[in-house]
């Protein structure tokens, strides 16, 4: 051993430095490493455990009244991927969540009952199941049951990737909740109609999130007619991307949305990304290998892909899925494509 590195070590830990040749690896590995599992949240077990929390505790004294859907990988951080968020929330009739902002960018995939609304920038948006609704980083938003069953949808967040950042930020509005400026349908009308909005507003510049609402009945009709259309499906099945209108790109800027139908019988070949990606089943059933395990989803359960896992789908019958992931970590250059190609 060279005798001159232990006396330099000690003077460089001294001086708040350290030698990159030691941790090179760990920094900068090989392939991707994750301490995060592949996992199977089942639905109808989580949903009685949903509603003792709603007799527990209310949604206002909660704030959010959520069971997160932690990943057994990480236990205790929160999160379900290690730059990812997902939780189970839940509101009865007559609640109110508190109206708040904060610097995480967040949205709403719901999965049961009606009644519900968010509001956001001062415009109201009725919940439905499969609707995929947004809350923009900093946007104003509260949530209101004024139906008559209980009503939950799936939370996604970015919180993991915004801790990491240390940028985290969150305000608390001043009242319960925002009042109403814009009539119902006014985002639709303005940014979800394949239109854009001009004269006054066309002298400003957009903000980078705009439309605020993807509707089941738009991302499902679409997904269906795709299917009935006679083109073959692609590898993952006959999938779409939701799109933000203002520049054509991921809905969130941290966090894309996808669904996708995968024909009875239809098989993926082993897949393997950089992103780590939360699947919801909204209707059918399936077979998931993901690295040593294997899972059975159903309609409403979650599963998650970490990054760097080979996975593959098989429908049983006709399954319909919703996903998101971090668009900044797919990585797609070709030296990676052909290592992931090779794992198949």
């Amino acid at each position: 051993m060279n005798t001159a590195r232990e006396p330099l070590l000690a003077e460089l830990k001294a001086q708040g430095l350290a030698p990159l040749w030691t941790t090179l690896h760990d920094l900068v590995p090989p392939v991707p490493r994750s301490q995060m599992r592949p996992a199977h949240w089942t639905y109808d077990l989580i949903r009685p455990l949903l509603l003792r929390a709603g007799e527990a505790i209310t949604a206002e004294e909660a704030i959010r009244r959520v069971l997160i859907l932690e990943n057994p990988g990480a236990a205790g951080t929160g999160c379900i991927t290690d730059t990812l968020y997902a939780g189970f929330q839940l509101i009865l009739p007559g609640e109110v969540a508190p109206a708040h902002r904060h610097s995480q960018s967040a949205f709403r995939f719901i999965v049961e009952g009606q009644g519900a609304y968010t509001t956001v920038r001062a415009e109201r948006f009725d919940m439905g199941s499969g609707d995929l609704i947004l809350t923009p980083n900093f946007e104003w938003h509260d949530h209101g049951h004024q139906g008559e069953e209980p009503v939950i949808w799936l939370d996604g967040l970015d919180i993991p990737l915004v801790r990491s950042l240390a940028a985290g930020f969150a305000e608390n509005f001043a009242l319960k909740q925002q009042a109403l400026v814009s009539a119902p349908g006014t985002n639709a009308a303005q940014w979800g109609s394949g239109l854009r909005p001009v004269g006054a507003k066309c002298t400003q510049v957009p903000r980078r999130v705009e439309r605020f609402a993807y509707r089941f009945s738009e991302w499902h009709g679409a997904l269906t007619a795709l299917a009935r259309s006679g083109s073959p499906p692609g590898t993952e099945g006959f999938e779409l991307e939701f799109v933000n209108p203002v520049d054509g790109t991921s809905v969130l800027p941290t966090m894309s949305a996808y669904c996708q139908l995968l024909p009875k019988g239809f098989k993926t070949p082993v897949l393997r990304r950089t992103d780590g990606r939360i699947f919801t089943v909204v209707e059918g059933s399936g077979r998931v290998h993901a690295g040593e395990c294997v899972f059975h989803p159903v309609a409403r359960d979650v599963f998650v892909i970490p990054s760097w896992i080979p996975y593959s789908i098989h429908a049983e019958e006709p399954l319909v899925l919703f996903s998101y992931y971090n668009p900044v970590l797919q990585m797609g250059l070709p030296e990676f494509a052909k290592r992931a190609a090779a794992v198949a």
